[in-house]
């Protein structure tokens, strides 16, 4: 569907559509378009956007030919092509897009912005093959694709044709999925129909404008069909965040910072890419973490494990003091960029990830959340994650595997979520995907148990070609409580129970179901972060060197032996472990 172009003249002020104050126009553009009184993003054209966003000076036209115009000749209050010309003179514009070649923060890029102002930034002929064109000069020059959506659907005048549009560019993405080159949407207000059930939503990442409305159908007509009020932000990019259907919500202000994060970790250096043999790959060039140089705090023989209590274990390990996921990301990886939604309609508060730089290496760090005060527990849901949480990690996981960069899992629940909507919404089958996903994954994945590993919520994460553990974590099949109600029917009995379960640091590494240990300083992680952050980056890092020189084959060789010998008859002569 068409929709009324927003007409811009010069003029000293601007009146703010949103809270109707005036607002002088040299204030708006230091803004970047922003009301500074109500933070209303003012509508931008097409030629504003590919300003602020690419690094001055980089931009450089696509020639893109212009298709057959009014194939139908369609007509209705006026003939189309009367329509077309009068766009044209309005915008200098030959159809509702830009495609240009450009950088963002040094990154090569290929570059679409689409243009409201032009029949409402409706998907022609014109601007599909645009759009395949932009998509097919990226795969030729291995350069990321970022895409600024704008438009209120399907352009009707032209029928089919437009129609078939949506077809014709998800396939263009496919074909950069397939050869592992990003692509980033940004859905600025409003994007609609067509292109939102295409190219806008089919991108790896999905960067919103606050405010940005984007949906299939448009609230009128849903009201009209189901005959109720719509909620008052329904459709808008926080709603959408919260439903998991964007990853980033980025004020315009912040959005060239948020893109230049996501194509520093994304966008690796062309030998760094899904499918090479990681042997033929070149060494990142460092640019140093807070963090100094590898700690030789890695343990990896029992008896230099301390030999501690396995409830007392179960009570460190429960501290909440202790570093969580979100406190080990802020110490261990620069430039972080999180990321939200599991594309299904959910996004786990329990279960956070995204990409960013260890020791200026790309990785995609995925990690448990809990908290430090009983409010942020609730609000993370006690770090129990629902299957949009699994769902989330899988995507990102994808992600990690398409652009060829290692994975780091953070594991500290207590156990997936046991509710009603959590299995109506398949609990198990989520876990479950993982479990396959995570062995044929084929980029270098490194699982860290935090704090507490439970059961089955924890394995979802720690299928790992090498699986490590503080040294006051526990990993266990069952709680120690659970198992006390069960076999012994005695609550009381959990202490003895986890003395049963070998659930503690010493006993993991004895058994081999972890590779190592990482000591924490004295007193505990809880004592001191900074320093336990500090030791488990000394014990990743040589591990996600060790992993990155093995070819696809080895990785996965390697990886599917791990867990094949668990549970196989043992070598002769190999002891049980001692308790």
């Amino acid at each position: 569907m068409s929709a009324p172009a927003e007409t811009t003249t010069p003029a000293a002020w601007w009146l703010c559509d949103h809270c109707r104050r005036p607002v002088y126009a040299k204030r708006l553009a230091r803004s970047s378009g922003v009301c500074p009184e109500c933070g209303h993003h003012r509508r931008l054209s097409a030629p504003e956007r590919l300003d602020q966003l690419l690094d001055p000076g980089s931009s450089q036209a696509l020639g893109v030919p212009r298709t057959a115009d009014d194939v139908l000749g369609f007509t209705d209050t006026r003939p189309y092509h009367e329509r077309l010309a009068e766009a044209r003179d309005r915008t200098g514009l030959d159809d509702a897009a830009i495609a240009v070649r450009g950088r963002i923060g040094g990154c090569e890029v290929a570059v679409v912005a689409m243009e409201f102002g032009f029949m409402g930034g409706s998907l022609s002929g014109g601007v599909g093959e645009l759009i395949t064109l932009t998509a097919e000069t990226a795969l030729a020059e291995r350069r990321p694709l970022v895409i600024v959506c704008a438009s209120g659907g399907a352009r009707m005048q032209e029928g089919l044709i437009s129609l078939m549009q949506m077809a014709k560019t998800s396939q263009a993405l496919l074909a950069l999925d397939e050869a592992g080159i990003p692509t980033v949407s940004v859905i600025t207000d409003p994007v609609y129909g067509g292109v939102a059930a295409s190219f806008a939503t089919l991108c790896d990442v999905i960067v919103a404008e606050p405010g940005a409305r984007m949906g299939f159908a448009g609230p009128r007509v849903i009201e009209r069909t189901i005959g109720e009020r719509l909620p008052e932000n329904f459709q808008r990019a926080e709603f959408l965040r919260e439903h998991g259907q964007v990853d980033v919500v980025a004020p315009r202000q912040e959005l060239r910072a948020t893109l230049i994060r996501l194509l520093r970790a994304l966008a690796p250096p062309r030998d760094t890419r899904a499918g090479r043999p990681r042997a033929e790959q070149a060494e990142p060039e460092s640019t140093g973490t807070a963090l100094g140089a590898p700690d030789p705090g890695l343990l990896t023989r029992p008896e230099q494990v301390p030999d501690l209590d396995p409830w007392q274990a179960v009570r460190l390990a429960r501290n909440l003091e202790r570093p969580t996921a979100l406190d080990y990301i802020a110490l261990l990886v620069d430039d972080f960029q999180e990321l939200h939604g599991d594309r299904l309609g959910g996004d786990c508060p329990a279960t956070v990830g995204g990409v960013g730089l260890l020791d200026g290496r790309p990785v995609m760090v995925i990690g448990q959340q809990k908290g430090h005060t009983a409010a942020a527990l609730r609000e993370r849901n006690f770090g129990m994650p629902v299957p949009a949480g699994y769902r989330k990690a899988a995507r990102l996981m994808r992600l990690a595997a398409k652009v060829g960069i290692p994975v780091l899992t953070l594991v500290d629940t207590s156990g997936a979520f046991p509710g009603i909507e959590a299995e109506r919404g398949g609990q198990a089958v989520a876990i479950a995907e993982n479990l396959r996903l995570m062995s044929g994954l084929p980029v270098p994945i490194v699982a860290v148990i935090v704090s507490e590993g439970g059961s089955g919520g924890a394995l979802g994460l720690a299928v790992a070609d090498r699986v490590l553990a503080l040294s006051n974590a526990v990993y266990s099949v069952i709680s120690p409580e659970g198992c006390a109600a069960i076999l012994w029917r005695d609550p009381g009995a959990a202490p003895h129970a986890a003395r049963e379960l070998g659930l503690h640091a010493r006993e993991l590494l004895a058994q081999g179901v972890v590779d190592g240990v990482v000591l924490e300083p004295e007193g505990g992680a809880q004592s001191d972060h900074r320093v336990a952050a500090e030791r488990l980056a000394g014990a990743v890092r040589p591990l996600l060197e060790e992993l990155t020189v093995l070819t696809t084959d080895q990785l996965l060789a390697g990886r599917r032996a791990r867990f094949r010998g668990f549970g196989s008859p043992a070598p002769a002569g190999r002891p049980a472990p001692e308790r």
